[in-house]
């Protein structure tokens, strides 16, 4: 247990900044999964504007330092492709 007050308040950032990002990665990855649906379905319009707001909280998560940029550019890449492949 930490016994300096600027260990305790480092613990109380951490537990905010924890419970911040598990939010922001749930919610990327709900959003992963609505495409992955409109994609499996086959429908080209819904995948296609499914695609950019996807894209786009991809990119905020980079930003944010959440996903980092390898990782954010093979799913951008990996979605796009699989959106173009239907039609």
């Amino acid at each position: 247990m930490a016994n300096h007050k600027s260990a305790k308040k480092r613990i109380r950032q951490n537990t905010k900044r924890r419970a911040i990002n598990r939010s922001s990665r749930s919610s990327l990855r709900t959003q992963i999964k609505k495409l992955r649906e409109a994609i499996e379905t086959g429908d080209k319009q819904a995948s296609s504007q499914e695609l950019q707001p996807t894209i786009s909280i991809i990119d905020k998560m980079v930003n944010k330092h959440i996903l980092h940029k390898n990782t954010a550019a093979r799913y951008k890449s990996r979605l796009t492709r699989h959106v173009n492949e239907i039609a």
